[in-house]
């Protein structure tokens, strides 16, 4: 489905792409967290690994955009968010 990406966070010219280890093990989670991921500018493509065990939420954003910020919004949503290494 998706590749897992064994680094945290790889930064591009234009773009970073960050990694995380969640709980978005449904398509109904997956749809809660749609629209605060979809409507942050700085978030250029995400997705998440539902054939992972670890349900992988890759996102690529702007380079500026730090990890804590996904991982407080992904936990404001009533998910589990940890940044993979």
């Amino acid at each position: 489905m998706n590749v897992h990406f064994n680094v945290t966070t790889m930064t591009t010219e234009n773009s970073a792409i960050l990694v995380f280890k969640t709980n978005l093990s449904s398509p109904e989670c997956i749809d809660k967290i749609r629209t605060v991921l979809d409507q942050d500018p700085d978030i250029l493509q995400w997705n998440v690994d539902g054939q992972d065990k670890d349900f992988v939420l890759r996102i690529v954003a702007i380079p500026t955009l730090r990890s804590q910020a996904i991982i407080a919004r992904i936990e404001r949503a009533g998910y589990y968010c940890e940044e993979l290494d």
